[in-house]
């Protein structure tokens, strides 16, 4: 189907219906129960997991299949918040004109940037990648701020032009009259299910997103991408030319990037050059390296458990542990509260931290080895097989997978 095999359209679905079913799967706790706290089933949070996904699954076309480290993606999500937002000042609020503008213009800086950066390779490409972003970042936080708005952040305001503004148009982002804020909520029981026009507007995208990255995993050129990531000396020597390879990833990376930036600016109509900081490259190497790198699913599941525990655990509060934990003698209590302040809170980060250092150090392959890892427990068979590897070869894992 939709040219995969058997085994890549199994996993597509699985894909599409967990996708579908977000906001039904991030709220297993019910309204009112101290466990509430841990939902996040609601619209912010899970619009973040769909851009963020996006923006990761193209980070890993480039650093995943070739092995080039760029610390410069943050630019072109900049770029493509900054493109949409114009659109709303100089047409309507509606996004479709805005998102193709994004995903244009971000590959367009992205062939300037990747021309010049790999001309080089290893750290020194990563540094170049890097200058390139601060560079942008400058520009866009003190030198265009005519274009940019500068620190204010680039937004709508009553003046602009909108010439396609109709009479009874939204006056915030939509599509053809769906409004991004919007949601309809359904009552459960104790449960309270939020299905919000703006995240399924962002699936879909990220769906479609996900189904070119793997048709592109398993197309000749994604085949040629991990022979230059396995020895690119090696395969330069054979007379074939790997910089239009290399170039041709990292466009298409960074229009990932660029469209990722779009949706941001289509849920809040808001563009600032915070989002072209070192920081948010730094952001997208961790997601990828947390659920596994040249994994289809790994950068998905890394940006969801990262902007999880940003949005959740940091707002774990003292009042929110005293809740926790106020059935305890009140020596005890406040030796727990204040051991678990430092991981949750303001101090999520060490949180993050300790948990990027345990899968690296024991799951190199990120979450998506850790999941396999436990699927072999169930799935191995008695008797001993896998002692005797001459005889038993370890199945190597589906990149799917």
């Amino acid at each position: 189907m939709l040219g995969l095999n058997k085994k890549d359209t199994r996993f597509l679905l699985i894909v599409i219906a967990l996708t579908m079913a977000t906001p039904i799967l991030l709220q297993p706790f019910p309204e009112g129960s101290g466990l509430a706290q841990f939902n996040a089933g609601y619209p912010d949070l899970m619009q973040r997991f769909a851009i963020f996904g996006i923006f990761a699954i193209g980070f890993n076309i480039l650093f995943g299949l070739t092995g080039y480290l760029s610390f410069g993606h943050a630019a072109f999500l900049g770029i493509g918040s900054y493109s949409v937002v114009w659109m709303y000042k100089l047409l309507d609020y509606n996004v479709i004109y805005g998102l193709p503008l994004a995903v244009v213009m971000s590959g367009l800086f992205a062939l300037l940037i990747g021309y010049v950066s790999l001309r080089r390779s290893g750290i020194y490409f990563s540094i170049l990648t890097l200058a390139f972003a601060q560079m942008s970042f400058n520009l866009a936080y003190s030198v265009l701020t005519p274009i940019t708005n500068g620190e204010t952040g680039l937004q709508v305001y009553t003046n602009d032009p909108q010439i396609l503004m109709g009479a009874n148009e939204p006056n915030s982002p939509h599509f053809f009259g769906i409004v991004m804020n919007q949601s309809a909520k359904i009552n459960v029981g104790d449960w309270v299910f939020t299905f919000n026009n703006g995240y399924y507007f962002c699936a879909v995208i990220a769906i479609a997103a996900f189904y070119l990255s793997l048709r592109i995993f398993r197309s000749p050129f994604g085949l040629m991408l991990r022979a230059i990531k396995t020895n690119q000396t090696r395969l330069n020597y054979t007379g074939l030319n790997s910089r239009p390879y290399t170039l041709a990833a990292f466009v298409i990376s960074g229009m990932y990037a660029g469209l990722a930036g779009g949706l941001m600016a289509s849920m809040d109509p808001l563009a600032g050059a915070e989002r072209m900081q070192w920081t948010a490259s730094g952001e997208v190497v961790l997601m990828t390296i947390l659920g596994g790198v040249g994994t289809m699913m790994g950068p998905v599941l890394g940006a969801g458990v990262i902007k999880y525990m940003e949005n959740i655990f940091s707002k774990i509060n003292d009042q929110v542990l005293h809740g926790w934990f106020g059935w305890m003698p009140d020596g005890l209590e406040s030796l727990v509260i204040g051991f678990s302040h430092f991981f949750v809170g303001k101090s999520w980060h060490l949180t993050s931290g300790l948990l990027f250092m345990v899968v690296v150090i024991f799951l190199p392959g990120g979450l998506v080895e850790g999941g396999q890892r436990i699927k072999a427990l169930f799935t191995r068979k008695k008797g001993g097989d896998d002692d005797d590897a001459a005889h038993s070869p370890k199945h190597a894992p589906h990149v799917a997978e």
